[in-house]
Protein backbone atom coordinates (compact mmCIF):
# COMPACT_ATOMS: atom_id res chain seq x y z
CA UNK A 1 0.00 0.00 0.00
CA UNK A 2 1.46 3.35 -0.99
CA UNK A 3 1.04 6.22 1.45
CA UNK A 4 -0.48 9.43 0.15
CA UNK A 5 1.99 12.15 -0.63
CA UNK A 6 2.33 14.57 2.27
CA UNK A 7 1.15 18.15 2.15
CA UNK A 8 3.68 20.45 0.54
CA UNK A 9 6.91 20.65 2.57
CA UNK A 10 9.26 23.62 2.44
CA UNK A 11 12.65 22.05 1.76
CA UNK A 12 14.54 25.31 1.49
CA UNK A 13 17.73 25.04 3.56
CA UNK A 14 18.25 27.50 6.36
CA UNK A 15 20.83 30.21 5.69
CA UNK A 16 24.26 28.60 5.74
CA UNK A 17 22.86 25.10 6.30
CA UNK A 18 24.24 23.60 3.06
CA UNK A 19 27.17 25.54 1.67
CA UNK A 20 27.82 25.43 -2.06
CA UNK A 21 24.36 23.98 -2.82
CA UNK A 22 25.46 20.56 -1.57
CA UNK A 23 22.55 18.91 0.22
CA UNK A 24 23.47 16.07 2.60
CA UNK A 25 22.51 12.50 1.83
CA UNK A 26 19.38 11.17 3.51
CA UNK A 27 21.55 8.94 5.70
CA UNK A 28 23.48 11.98 6.90
CA UNK A 29 20.29 13.93 7.56
CA UNK A 30 18.80 11.04 9.53
CA UNK A 31 21.98 10.78 11.62
CA UNK A 32 21.82 14.54 12.33
CA UNK A 33 18.25 14.14 13.59
CA UNK A 34 19.23 11.13 15.72
CA UNK A 35 22.12 13.03 17.30
CA UNK A 36 19.94 16.07 18.01
CA UNK A 37 17.27 13.88 19.64
CA UNK A 38 19.80 11.99 21.74
CA UNK A 39 21.49 15.18 22.89
CA UNK A 40 18.19 16.74 23.94
CA UNK A 41 17.01 13.54 25.61
CA UNK A 42 20.27 13.29 27.56
CA UNK A 43 19.79 16.88 28.74
CA UNK A 44 16.17 16.21 29.74
CA UNK A 45 17.04 13.01 31.59
CA UNK A 46 20.30 14.17 33.22
CA UNK A 47 18.58 15.38 36.43
CA UNK A 48 17.31 11.83 37.01
CA UNK A 49 20.76 10.39 36.32
CA UNK A 50 19.88 8.24 33.30
CA UNK A 51 20.92 8.44 29.66
CA UNK A 52 18.80 8.39 26.52
CA UNK A 53 19.94 4.80 25.88
CA UNK A 54 18.88 3.72 29.37
CA UNK A 55 15.56 5.51 28.93
CA UNK A 56 15.02 3.67 25.64
CA UNK A 57 15.67 0.31 27.32
CA UNK A 58 13.23 1.17 30.12
CA UNK A 59 10.51 2.14 27.64
CA UNK A 60 11.04 -1.11 25.73
CA UNK A 61 10.58 -3.05 28.98
CA UNK A 62 7.44 -1.06 29.75
CA UNK A 63 5.99 -2.29 26.44
CA UNK A 64 7.41 -5.84 26.64
CA UNK A 65 8.08 -7.09 30.16
CA UNK A 66 10.31 -10.09 30.74
CA UNK A 67 12.79 -9.76 27.89
CA UNK A 68 16.20 -11.37 28.00
CA UNK A 69 19.25 -9.15 27.81
CA UNK A 70 19.83 -10.13 24.15
CA UNK A 71 16.20 -9.39 23.21
CA UNK A 72 16.33 -6.07 25.02
CA UNK A 73 19.60 -5.17 23.26
CA UNK A 74 18.04 -5.82 19.83
CA UNK A 75 14.96 -3.76 20.69
CA UNK A 76 17.04 -0.92 22.19
CA UNK A 77 19.55 -0.67 19.32
CA UNK A 78 22.67 -1.50 21.35
CA UNK A 79 25.09 -4.42 21.46
CA UNK A 80 24.60 -7.31 23.86
CA UNK A 81 27.72 -6.24 25.78
CA UNK A 82 26.46 -2.66 26.14
CA UNK A 83 23.08 -3.95 27.32
CA UNK A 84 24.73 -6.18 29.92
CA UNK A 85 26.57 -3.17 31.35
CA UNK A 86 23.44 -1.02 31.14
CA UNK A 87 21.30 -3.60 32.95
CA UNK A 88 23.87 -3.89 35.74
CA UNK A 89 23.74 -0.11 36.24
CA UNK A 90 19.93 -0.02 36.08
CA UNK A 91 19.72 -2.91 38.55
CA UNK A 92 22.08 -1.10 40.97
CA UNK A 93 19.79 1.94 40.71
CA UNK A 94 16.79 -0.21 41.57
CA UNK A 95 15.10 0.39 38.21
CA UNK A 96 15.08 -3.21 36.95
CA UNK A 97 15.05 -6.69 38.41
CA UNK A 98 16.31 -9.84 36.77
CA UNK A 99 15.11 -13.36 37.41
CA UNK A 100 15.88 -16.80 36.02
CA UNK A 101 13.55 -17.90 33.23
CA UNK A 102 11.74 -20.98 34.58
CA UNK A 103 11.60 -22.41 31.02
CA UNK A 104 15.36 -21.97 30.44
CA UNK A 105 17.51 -21.61 33.55
CA UNK A 106 20.39 -20.09 31.50
CA UNK A 107 18.20 -17.10 30.55
CA UNK A 108 17.60 -14.09 32.76
CA UNK A 109 14.36 -12.15 32.29
CA UNK A 110 14.24 -8.43 33.01
CA UNK A 111 11.38 -6.41 34.47
CA UNK A 112 10.86 -2.83 35.58
CA UNK A 113 10.49 -1.92 39.22
CA UNK A 114 7.80 0.41 40.57
CA UNK A 115 10.51 3.09 40.80
CA UNK A 116 11.24 2.75 37.07
CA UNK A 117 7.54 3.02 36.22
CA UNK A 118 7.32 6.19 38.32
CA UNK A 119 10.40 7.64 36.60
CA UNK A 120 8.97 6.91 33.14
CA UNK A 121 5.64 8.47 34.08
CA UNK A 122 7.45 11.56 35.38
CA UNK A 123 9.36 12.02 32.10
CA UNK A 124 6.66 11.00 29.59
CA UNK A 125 5.43 14.58 29.21
CA UNK A 126 8.92 15.99 28.63
CA UNK A 127 9.80 13.33 26.07
CA UNK A 128 6.46 13.79 24.28
CA UNK A 129 7.19 17.53 24.26
CA UNK A 130 10.50 16.86 22.52
CA UNK A 131 8.72 14.81 19.86
CA UNK A 132 6.13 17.54 19.47
CA UNK A 133 8.90 20.13 19.04
CA UNK A 134 10.52 17.99 16.34
CA UNK A 135 7.24 17.61 14.44
CA UNK A 136 5.79 21.08 15.11
CA UNK A 137 5.98 22.23 11.50
CA UNK A 138 4.20 19.13 10.17
CA UNK A 139 0.48 18.64 9.75
CA UNK A 140 -1.21 15.53 11.13
CA UNK A 141 -1.20 14.08 7.61
CA UNK A 142 2.52 14.79 7.19
CA UNK A 143 3.28 13.19 10.57
CA UNK A 144 1.42 10.03 9.60
CA UNK A 145 3.21 9.91 6.24
CA UNK A 146 6.57 10.52 7.93
CA UNK A 147 5.95 7.66 10.38
CA UNK A 148 5.03 5.42 7.44
CA UNK A 149 8.14 6.36 5.48
CA UNK A 150 10.39 5.68 8.48
CA UNK A 151 8.68 2.35 9.03
CA UNK A 152 9.22 1.36 5.39
CA UNK A 153 12.91 2.32 5.64
CA UNK A 154 13.31 0.22 8.81
CA UNK A 155 11.58 -2.77 7.21
CA UNK A 156 13.64 -2.48 4.02
CA UNK A 157 16.87 -2.51 5.99
CA UNK A 158 15.72 -5.36 8.25
CA UNK A 159 14.93 -7.53 5.20
CA UNK A 160 18.33 -7.08 3.59
CA UNK A 161 21.57 -8.23 5.22
CA UNK A 162 24.38 -5.71 5.58
CA UNK A 163 27.17 -6.12 3.01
Amino acid sequence: MTADLPDEIDETPLDGEYPHDASPTLLYAIKQVELAIRSRMDALLRPMGITALQYTALTVLRRRDGLSSAELARNSFVTAQTMGEMLSALERRGLVTRRVDPANRRRMLTSLTAEALDLLAEYDTSICGLEEQMLADMSVRQREAFRGYLSRCRIALAETPAH
